[in-house]
């Protein structure tokens, strides 16, 4: 109503403005014999021309602007319909959906904004009256559309029209947990086709409420080709924890993303299916280098390697060296892009060496390190004994003999047995020295001592006065 009334009034005073202008023309006809009168009337006509043009711009301009700015009231959207979602694949779903016949067209560029409401919020505009959705399903998957005008506001969008697929049946607690999956470049058997391809090794956990009977099955999805593993490794109760391709359809450069999905089976309940959406390039596991060699010539330590098995070239990689001293138990990493080492070691004691690679960021890929390599040994760890700590022993084990040889002594009276007193003739002197060593004695043994030559003394004097 703003709008009219202003239009409205712009017209009204377009008119006085022309109303006007005749007058002033009459005026100037009945004046035209006086000079200044018609000096005057030309400087009016001028000043009333420049007001009519800008009043006519700015009617335009207020035009134009009803026209941008004003909704069409009658120019209804309305949602589409048909609206259905189907799986295509493990993880994958197509939304269909198709305009309302009764849709007023109008010469503009019909769209659709699409929004995900489970698993996981997402809007997008499209064109097209499909689309197709990567996404997990174990969760249920909703959705809602609504027709727009591409690239125009101004007009509000219809309605939304939903649909939605129902969480699988599944008891809770049954479905895997922890999956994770890498994958690995091998030689390929058909060299002349792709010279490598791709293993993939999957494991994950047995749910916590799973019966003792379940028994699980991992599929994978690439691209449009779906593949059922085949070879599973095993927990004590028989159930499947993980699976291993030994080759596969993967690009082993793609940077898409992997689907996996695994379902399971058992007497006693229903298993929860489970599927998870992996990228390619954080999941690709490098294989170590190969022929890993290493030497020594004097103190100079050599280390030369082959890239791992991988479709990317030999200017990709860089590396990683471990040397381990095993003697001192020292550890030094050097870091290098090139595929051979040479390092100043202090002596010819025994060394380990191993090497680890990394595709490097520059030709487009994570640079996740790959396992190290299997240990290779170099050097001598025999060493010779120093003169010091020659000495040392020596004197402890000369030691230990006379200490042995001191108490066996000690114990067996051997010094008594093999030396015994020389037998003298008797003296008073002798026995007061006998008495008073007898007297005197401390220990046991000198009291044995000096009684014995005591008696040994008497005894041989009395031999004497016998014979």
């Amino acid at each position: 109503m703003m709008e009219t009334e202003l239009y409205c009034e712009l017209q009204t005073n377009m008119t006085t403005v022309t109303t006007g202008v005749g007058q002033a023309q009459a005026t100037d006809l009945s004046n035209l014999s006086h000079p200044e009168a018609v000096s005057h009337t030309h400087i009016d006509l001028r000043e009333v021309t420049i007001m009519a043009a800008v009043l006519l711009i700015l009617s335009g301009a207020t035009a134009i602007l009803q026209a941008d700015l004003l909704p069409d009231k009658k120019f209804l959207l309305l949602p589409p319909v048909n609206f259905t979602i189907k799986i295509t694949g493990l993880a994958k779903v197509l939304l269909q959906w198709e305009p309302d016949p009764r849709q007023e067209r109008r010469d503009v560029n019909l769209a659709y904004r699409v929004r995900i409401n489970a698993p996981q919020e997402d809007d997008y505009e499209t064109m097209d009256t499909e689309s197709q959705c990567v996404t997990i399903l174990h969760k249920g998957f909703s959705a809602s559309v609504q027709t727009i005008i591409w690239d125009e506001y101004s007009v509000p969008a219809s309605s939304w029209v939903s649909a939605e697929l129902k969480e699988p049946p599944g008891s809770p607690g049954t479905s895997i947990v922890n999956l994770t999956c890498t994958t690995n470049a091998v030689v390929s058997n058909y060299m002349h086709l792709r010279p490598y391809q791709m293993s993939l090794r999957c494991t994950w956990l047995v749910g916590q409420d799973a019966p003792e009977d379940t028994q699980y099955f991992l599929y994978y999805r690439y691209g449009s080709w779906t593949e059922e593993c085949q070879e599973y490794s095993k927990d004590t109760l028989k159930r499947n924890i993980a699976c291993w391709f030994p080759r596969t359809f993967i690009n082993s450069k793609a940077r898409g993303r992997l689907a996996v999905h695994v379902n399971g089976s058992s007497k006693h309940a229903a298993i929860k299916p489970f599927d998870q959406l992996l990228a390619l390039q954080d999941i690709d596991q490098e294989n170590p280098p190969v022929n890993v060699t290493a030497g020594i010539e004097g103190t100079r330590l050599s280390i030369q390697w082959e890239k791992p098995v991988s479709a990317f070239p030999i200017s990709c990689f860089h590396y990683e060296v471990k040397i381990h001293n095993i003697r001192k138990d020292y550890v030094q990493t050097e870091k290098m892009m090139i595929n051979t080492f040479s390092w100043i070691i202090d002596d010819v004691s025994k060394h380990s060496v191993q090497v680890r690679a990394a595709v490097h960021t520059v030709c487009g890929k994570k640079g996740h390190w790959s396992e190290w390599s299997q240990p290779i040994y170099v050097g001598n760890d025999e060493q010779a004994p120093s003169t010091e700590w020659f000495i040392i022993v020596l004197m402890s084990a000369i030691c230990f003999v006379l200490l042995m040889l001191s108490l066996i002594c000690r114990i067996c009276h051997l010094w008594t047995k093999l030396f015994p007193p020389v037998p003298a003739p008797k003296s008073n002197i002798k026995d007061l020295f006998g008495s008073t060593n007898y007297e005197k004695a401390g220990s046991s043994e000198t009291e044995i001592e000096a009684i014995s030559y005591v008696e040994e003394a008497g005894l041989e004097n009395l031999e004497d006065s016998v014979f």
